[in-house]
């Protein structure tokens, strides 16, 4: 079937195709930079912590800031659209020997990589890093150590210049997420003062003030992490109330919940009182294990929701995975592939029409046509999608990635 016909048969169902593809080619999507390197950075090299673990060891690992950068570059060429990089703290480039500790790193370390993003009209995000680090082997922003609690509210005020800088310098906002990996692996005798801590820190961050126009703060939850299994200082009801009260986003990684809790579900309730939210969309298996995103339920769920509630103007759509057991690059091109092939999807369903039937009690008729969809040619459009980006639509692209691997990611040893 050719996408003239598949446009007609979706034209049937009153949905205009040219309105999806349109809607979708402007809608950019952050892709992780830590993918392409296990989360190492470029610091000293201090093992990951914080329930946080990379799982594999691939071949073809970057190494320096070039190379990741080169890697990031392939991947963008076999992805439609025009998105944004999301970097962590631990990616700042130092040169001529310098070294300085998080908690006094400028946007200057930075500059590197706004350079490699305004030459290719991207934007990007910020994360500070409270892992991987000899002051986060305990708590963060919640430690009892008052020394090691102002080193963390340094370094995140440090990571607010930062975003600062990116948005000015790119004319694009910023959105900086705070995750902190704070817990305990037993059971806590207080839950309580840490979490006056966390909340203290984050007052003492926010007092430094920021230009609200250019970065959005967004705060990021989590059930446990490895050796935080039975307590996690900045929960999904802590942040929920914090941000709330104090005019921030929560973010919701679909992996920081129990697994029989759904993001998409929760997504309608947030923007009820929320005029934006964050998302970082992941897969976990069994447990925030962070697996390459798929075109699956959980993702379809979380585009459709983002769709029918016309929000995609009001979120912040990020990726968050790390797999070292693939080819690092075509992770990143299956994940951001498949988050935009959940949207086109989402947007090729006739909302209007089945919220109406589901109105009306008609709930035999919205599963008729909730089935009928699944076999709708959705590739067609797809694939029109990516020819109009000139983008290979097929999984052709993935020759590219074996080529790139034998002549650039197979020399690095």
């Amino acid at each position: 079937m050719s996408y003239s016909n598949a446009k007609t048969a979706y034209a049937m169902l009153g949905v205009d195709t040219e309105h999806a593809l349109k809607t979708l080619a402007a809608l950019p999507i952050s892709m992780h930079c830590w993918q392409g390197d296990d989360i190492h950075g470029f610091e000293s090299g201090a093992s990951l912590d914080g329930g946080i673990q990379v799982t594999g060891n691939y071949p073809g690992v970057a190494r320096t800031p070039d190379e990741l950068m080169a890697d990031i570059d392939f991947a963008l060429a076999h992805i439609p659209g025009k998105h944004r990089i999301n970097l962590h703290a631990n990616y700042a480039i130092f040169e001529d020997g310098e070294q300085v500790d998080r908690d006094a790193i400028e946007p200057r370390h930075f500059k590197k990589w706004v350079e490699f993003a305004k030459a290719r009209g991207l934007g990007l995000d910020f994360n500070p890093t409270y892992f991987a680090h000899p002051l986060a082997s305990g708590m963060t922003l919640a430690s009892a150590d008052e020394n090691i609690r102002q080193f963390w509210i340094r370094h995140t005020i440090a990571c607010l210049r930062i975003s600062e800088y990116f948005a000015r310098e790119l004319g694009k906002p910023c959105l900086m997420n705070i995750w902190i990996p704070d817990g305990l692996k037993d059971i806590p005798a207080d839950r309580l003062a840490p979490r006056a801590r966390l909340a203290d820190s984050l007052d003492q961050v926010l007092a430094a003030e920021y230009d609200k126009e250019l970065v959005s703060i967004s705060l990021e939850s989590k059930v446990f992490g490895i050796g935080l299994e039975s307590y996690t200082v900045g929960s999904n009801e802590f942040y929920t109330n914090y941000a709330a009260s104090r005019g921030l986003m929560s973010l919701m990684d679909n992996g920081h919940y129990h697994p029989t809790e759904s993001v998409a579900d929760k997504i309608s309730s947030m923007l009820l009182f929320s005029d934006k939210i964050a998302l970082h969309v992941t897969r976990s298996v069994r447990w925030d294990s962070d697996h390459v995103v798929l075109f699956d339920d959980e993702t379809r769920g979380i585009a459709a929701e983002l769709v029918r509630c016309n929000a995609l103007d009001r979120t912040f759509l990020a990726l968050d995975f790390f797999d070292a057991s693939i080819n690092r690059v075509a992770a990143w091109i299956i994940g951001m592939r498949n988050m935009q092939k959940a949207l086109l999807y989402a947007l090729l369903t006739p909302w209007k029409d089945m919220s109406a039937m589901q109105d009306a009690g008609d709930f035999t008729a919205l599963m008729v046509r909730s089935e009928e969809l699944k076999t709708m040619p959705f590739g067609e459009v797809w694939n029109e999608f990516c020819r109009r980006a000139n983008i290979e639509p097929t999984e052709a692209w993935f020759e590219d990635v074996r080529r790139y691997e034998r002549e650039v990611l197979s020399l690095r040893k």
